[in-house]
C-alpha cells in the first residue's frame, strides 16, 4: 500500500489504512513527543492524542507538502497544548541567576563532541520547563519567537529571554557534566 492509498483509506475511515499510517509515522512522532515531556507515559498519551487528531483532520490534508511534516506539526502543537493545559506559569523565582565560575574551561564544540544526541536531550530535560520548551521549539523545531509566543501564550520578549537563559543553563549543565566525566 503506497502513501497515497493510505491517505485515501484514512479519509474513508478504513482502519487498515489508519493502522498503516500509525505504523509508518508513530516511531518518529514518539521522538517528537519525548522532546517535550519528562516521561515516556506522557509522551505516549500525547502520541495517541496526536494520531486521533490526525485521523479526525486527515480530510484537511491537501497532499501539498510532506505528510510527515503535517503530522509533526500536529504532534508539536499537541505537546504544547498539553503543556499549556497543565497551567504551569513560567517562573524564574525558583532558579538562581546563572553564574559561571570559569566559562572558558571547555569550548562548546569540545563538550558537544563528547556526548550523543540522547545524552543532550537528557541534559535538556534537566532545564526548567519554560526554558526547555522554548529552547526545543526554537532550536530543534525551528519556530520563530513570534510563533512560540503565540503557541505558549507568552510575549516575544519572554520567549527570547527564556531562550537566552535556557542556552546559558544548558551550557552550564554541559560544562558540569564534562567536568565530572573528566575527573
Amino acid at each position: 500500500m503506497n502513501i497515497n492509498d493510505i491517505i485515501d483509506g484514512c479519509k474513508k475511515g478504513a482502519s487498515a489504512s489508519q493502522k498503516a499510517l500509525y505504523d509508518t509515522y508513530s516511531y518518529k512522532m514518539m521522538g517528537v513527543c519525548l522532546r517535550y515531556v519528562h516521561s515516556k507515559e506522557e509522551a505516549e498519551d500525547i502520541l495517541q492524542e496526536t494520531f486521533l487528531k490526525v485521523f479526525s483532520r486527515i480530510n484537511t490534508f491537501k497532499n501539498e507538502g510532506s505528510l510527515e511534516g503535517w503530522i509533526r506539526r500536529i504532534a508539536v502543537t499537541t505537546a504544547i497544548d498539553h503543556y499549556n493545559d497543565r497551567k504551569r506559569k513560567f517562573s524564574f523565582s525558583n532558579y538562581e541567576e546563572i553564574e559561571y565560575s570559569n566559562p572558558s574551561l571547555y569550548s562548546n564544540e569540545e563538550i558537544l563532541d563528547q556526548i550523543n544526541a540522547e545524552e543532550l536531550l537528557q541534559i535538556m530535560n534537566e532545564l526548567p520547563e519554560g526554558y526547555r520548551m522554548v529552547l526545543k521549539m526554537y532550536a530543534i523545531e525551528g519556530y520563530s519567537h513570534k510563533e512560540i509566543s503565540e503557541m505558549l501564550h507568552i510575549s516575544e520578549g519572554t520567549s527570547k529571554s527564556q531562550l537566552s537563559r535556557g542556552r546559558k543553563m544548558l551550557e552550564l549543565l554541559l560544562t558540569r557534566k564534562n567536568a565530572l566525566s573528566n575527573e
